[in-house]
């Protein structure tokens, strides 16, 4: 009994039980620590309800098709800045979203993924539109 305990809790505890699989992905030369929201759950849940995120670790988030997708911060405590990238790995548009409002922000283009990072992220490294993001080939597909 007490060994199913320890199993459990061990199984709890892993980043991809508690929020999904993660990759490292590269802008510049900057490294990202991501977590992978590829499913229609783990894409509406995204970040809801943190209050943290640590300095430089983020959320992709894999679409099933390119389109124009758009995001709002509903029960998301903490303020976040995203970029919406293409198939192509180049980031089409960067959005600064306010913690907690339903002002919806949209990809100014096809995005197939969406980078959720800490506010100001971007333009604290300097990191603007058509900048490429490396790392997307090892990424499962979109659900």
């Amino acid at each position: 009994m007490r060994w199913v305990y320890v199993l459990s809790f061990f199984f709890l505890i892993t980043p991809q039980a508690v929020c999904g699989a993660e990759l490292t992905l590269h802008i510049g030369s900057h490294s990202i620590r991501a977590t992978i929201a590829d499913t229609p759950h783990s894409r509406a849940r995204g970040l809801m309800k943190n209050t943290r995120l640590c300095k430089n670790c983020g959320m992709l988030f894999i679409f099933p098709r390119a389109d124009k997708h758009s995001f709002w911060m509903k029960d998301t405590p903490l303020p976040l800045s995203i970029a919406f990238i293409g198939a192509d790995g180049s980031i089409l548009n960067i959005e600064e979203m306010q913690a907690n409002t339903l002002h919806t922000h949209e990809a100014q283009g096809d995005a197939l993924y969406a980078l959720e990072m800490n506010k100001g992220w971007f333009t604290d490294h300097a990191i603007k539109t058509k900048d490429r993001v490396e790392g997307l080939t090892n990424t499962p597909k979109g659900k």
